[in-house]
């Protein structure tokens, strides 16, 4: 642009100095001593133009040649010296030329240029065969962050090391807050002594006040049964790699003591707002409480959560005042509900119907209309015999409606209650959650990541042996006399039945006292072991599963189907349920096709072994000693390398993970 401009004022003096001489030329015909004059003088102008013309010209080029050496020279030296590393690859994935920044990679005076890419880098050697714009890899103890020109065959290698070390220590220098809570402790000190009292408080404090030392966390109490803790991300990352160890240090020594005494921790973590960060360890801090204590739920800002500890049965409660609050609660919300519509989980057992009928019957009590949700294609055997029974009923065979005459009855008013379960995949007609702001959850489960949304009310006991025996205590703190007759107290024993193995497992006392009371308002228990005989072709696909067991590590037997068979999931849960029962076993899980196609995993212990953070682990979930998952697009063969893998890990882990 600047030569253009030059090139134009030239021309403009040139064309001047024409028009002059023209000029000259005419004065010099009228008056020839003036224009004589002009003339020298227009002659002295043209000579001084042009070489200073001359001159601009060989300083311009003088310039420009200096610059083009300068240049030359610069982008040389640039391109030997920048502090980053450039490699430049032939067809065969070699070296052709690489500046001298890369050659600290390599050892003495060796060079790089000739050399296998592969020499360098494996993962560039993949970055650039797979046409990848970037790839980040390590050299010796160096972080760099590649950018491959696959048409160029050229890689640019930047240290990001720096950053990253500043990052990480970014990141695990965020903080972390932590909720401490001694599950029962209210409970356990009511009966105490100021004196015993103070010394399991003293006990309870030195041991999470050298924990806190030891790890470099600030712990503050809160109040008699709660801790507040603040850490950050690497001080987490140590605990987690320990297993938290402070719960087995507080049971031990407590249990020492014939205390049974153990800690919830609820962590949240990954924000860095305070008030949310409190938030989640609060909720996390829920999560563990739900899901019997003794245990860590640690929570980030999307919502994943892990878990570790579990290990002991959640301890039943010696009171009945949270029953009774939660019973006078839901009292009042089927009072001011239009209708109450009760549904349990898909592929219903004894438990989810027996607690169905009976919140039936609790509104009943308090004058409402009730309903149950049921699909009468996905029942087993048990539950079939029980239907046809209901069936030949008076009145409660009117009250089981389908899941689709389920959405034409219900509206904004109608009280939803879900049994036995408390994922809304799991539950009858998932919709039915979203017609209404009032749904109650019941359940004895211990609580997973998958929850209800905003219910109402929540009443959740995993100590309890059955959701029917949690059903039972709500129905003996309604007001006035219930009745009940001798189906509907069947339904609700025979749900306990089922679930404790004929009151052998997860039993306490509250579960006898729950079946006394059905036995007292007419309990058939002959009835009930009428409902959950078995046909005898049952009994031998069972026999086959379990002759198929093997005993693996530490007393564990794995037992799989076979190929070419399908088995229901109630017999795939007894098969478990029997192998138990053999000597020196103290876990067992069962691997088999499903009717619905999905590869079922039932998953059975005694107390010692945790098979629901097994379970968990493939997407499934239950009880401490009762826990299940169901798999799709998979084989029974990958199934059993899956499980395998995950007990070895499992036992390597110290039992949690």
């Amino acid at each position: 642009m600047n030569d253009l401009k030059e090139l134009t004022e030239n021309k403009s003096i040139w064309l001047l100095y024409g028009l002059a001489g023209l000029l000259t030329i005419i004065v010099i015909y009228y008056q020839w001593v003036v224009g004589s004059v002009l003339t020298v003088i227009l002659a002295i102008l043209i000579f001084l133009t042009y070489r200073t013309e001359s001159r601009n010209k060989q300083k311009t080029e003088n310039y420009i040649s200096t610059l083009s050496y300068r240049v030359k020279k610069v982008g040389e030296e640039a391109l030997l010296e920048m502090p980053f590393g450039i490699l430049l690859i032939n067809e065969d994935y070699q070296i052709e030329w690489a500046n001298p920044y890369m050659n600290q990679f390599m050892d003495g005076d060796t060079t790089l240029i000739g050399e296998p890419l592969n020499l360098l880098s494996e993962e560039l050697t993949a970055g650039m065969k797979d046409e990848e714009d970037e790839k980040w890899i390590s050299l010796g103890e160096r972080r760099f962050q590649s950018i491959i020109k696959t048409e160029e065959r050229l890689i640019y290698l930047f240290d990001r090391t720096d950053q990253i070390l500043l990052e990480n220590r970014y990141d695990n220098e965020r903080t972390i807050l932590g909720v401490i809570f001694l599950d029962n402790y209210e409970e356990l000190t009511q009966a105490m002594d100021d004196t015993s009292k103070s010394h399991i408080n003293s006990e309870v404090t030195s041991i999470l006040n050298n924990w806190s030392n030891d790890y470099g966390i600030y712990l503050k109490r809160t109040s008699q049964e709660r801790f507040l803790a603040v850490m950050n991300k690497e001080i987490l990352t140590q605990l987690e790699k320990s297993k938290f160890e402070i719960l087995d240090e507080v049971r031990e020594l407590i249990s020492d003591q014939n205390v049974p005494l153990t800690l919830s921790i609820g962590i949240g973590r990954g924000s860095s707002d305070l008030p949310e960060l409190g938030d989640l360890a609060q909720s996390s801090l829920d999560l563990a409480l739900g899901r019997g204590g003794d245990q860590v739920a640690i929570k980030d800002e999307t919502g994943r959560v892990k878990f570790y500890g579990g290990k002991t049965n959640p301890m039943e409660k010696r009171t009945r005042v949270r029953a009774r609050v939660i019973s006078h609660a839901l009292r009042e919300l089927v009072r001011e509900s239009e209708k109450v519509l009760i549904m349990g989980h898909v592929t219903p057992d004894m438990d989810s119907i027996g607690s169905s009928i009976g919140i039936l019957k609790l509104a009943q009590q308090n004058g409402k209309k009730g309903y149950v949700v049921f699909d009468p294609d996905g029942v087993n055997t048990g539950v079939q015999r029980l239907m046809d029974k209901i069936e030949e009923h008076e009145t409660l065979n009117d009250l089981f409606i389908t899941p689709e005459d389920s959405m034409d009855m219900v509206t904004k008013d109608t009280l939803i209650v879900v049994v036995d379960t408390h994922k809304p995949s799991m539950v009858m007609e998932e919709r039915l959650l979203n017609k209404t702001e009032h749904v109650v959850v019941i359940d004895h489960h211990r609580r997973g990541e998958e929850f209800i949304e905003e219910p109402t009310l929540v009443y959740m006991e995993p100590y309890a042996s059955s959701t029917a025996e949690l059903v039972t205590e709500l129905l003996e703190y309604q007001d006035g006399p219930l009745r009940l007759d001798v189906l509907e107290a069947t339904s609700l024993l025979a749900g306990i039945t089922v679930d404790t193995k004929s009151f052998t497992l997860r039993t306490g006392s509250r579960t006898f006292d729950a079946a006394s009371y059905l036995r007292s308002k007419g309990a058939d228990t002959v009835l009930v072991q009428n409902l959950l005989k078995e046909d005898i072709d049952v009994y031998v696909r069972r026999s086959e599963l379990v002759k198929n067991a093997t005993v693996y590590r530490e007393g564990v037997a794995i037992s799989k189907g076979l190929d070419n068979e399908n088995y229901g999931a109630i017999i795939i849960a007894q098969a478990a349920d029997t192998l138990l029962t053999m000597s020196n076993v103290k876990a067992s899980f069962v691997i088999a096709k499903r009717k619905d196609g999905k590869i079922g995993v039932s998953a059975r212990s005694l107390g010692d072994i945790n098979v629901q953070i097994i379970m968990e682990k493939m997407n499934g979930g239950g009880h401490l000693t009762n826990a299940a998952t169901q798999l799709e697009d998979t084989t029974l063969e990958q199934v059993e390398e899956q499980l395998r893998d995950i007990i070895e890990e499992y036992f390597e882990g110290g039992d949690d993970s």
